[in-house]
């Protein structure tokens, strides 16, 4: 490990990815989708940009997770500490199930500070140092257009907390009272108050670990967090990998 605390990164990539698979015309995992060196891979590009920085490195699967692990053995085990987690409810549980196990995973293995990043992303190296360096508890932006048909964003009320904000449908979004601000989020967290993290985790209700998105957990963290007790990172580059072009813009 490189030093007295212990970082981890949690990944999560357990999802069917179906329209990213629907764009390429089979089934696949997108965050191992290539077209030819594995290099270039969302996973790899992830691992890369993390390396200096995390002394774990925690991806939880789920869908055709076999093969997730035997890419990992084959390509990536040797060069990063890295563990797999399988989410057995992938299908039917929401995203928030992903999340709790990479989390639990995390408090065994006694990290310190933890940051959380969904899978599909494609985030400036830089950006990520950022996060890491920062010495408080960090939430992210981007500057991408909101859109409810691929953006998770947040807000912040007229009491400066902020509310995350998300349609599972990819349809509309709907803010039903005042605020100040609103950003696309760039869908990366770093959480340093470990105790109060296990804490919510812990009192997590069957349907909020069931069936809510991992924005549940991240809610309950920031949104009764003063806005002047963390940072606020904005992304210069970022693109979430929806379909295979997202991924060639990628290579571009």
């Amino acid at each position: 490990m490189r030093g007295i605390k212990m970082k981890a990164l949690i990944l999560t990539v357990a999802g069917m990815s179906t329209r990213f698979s629907q764009s390429v015309g089979y089934e696949c995992i997108k965050c191992i989708y290539h077209e030819n060196d594995i290099k270039t891979c969302i996973l790899s590009r992830l691992l890369q940009s993390n390396q200096k920085y995390c002394d774990i490195v925690i991806v939880v699967g789920g869908f055709k997770f076999d093969e997730l692990n035997q890419c990992i053995d084959r390509e990536f085990i040797e060069e990063y500490d890295i563990l797999t987690v399988k989410n057995e409810h992938y299908f039917d549980y929401g995203s928030n199930y992903s999340l709790l196990l990479g989390l639990e995973k995390a408090f065994e293995l006694g990290a310190d500070e933890i940051v959380f990043s969904e899978g599909d992303l494609y985030v400036n190296p830089d950006d990520f140092k950022k996060i890491w360096c920062d010495d408080r508890d960090v939430i992210t932006a981007n500057f991408m257009p909101i859109d409810a048909s691929k953006s998770v964003a947040f807000y912040y009320d007229i009491k400066s907390q902020v509310h995350y904000i998300f349609d599972s449908s990819h349809e509309t979004f709907e803010i039903n009272e005042s605020f100040t601000t609103i950003r696309n989020s760039g869908q990366i967290w770093k959480f340093k108050n470990i105790n109060r993290l296990k804490e919510i985790c812990i009192n997590l209700t069957e349907k909020e670990k069931q069936q809510g998105t991992n924005l549940i957990i991240i809610q309950k963290y920031f949104g009764q967090k003063k806005r002047e007790t963390y940072s606020l990172i904005d992304i210069s580059n970022w693109i979430n990998c929806n379909t295979v072009d997202d991924f060639r813009s990628i290579l571009e």
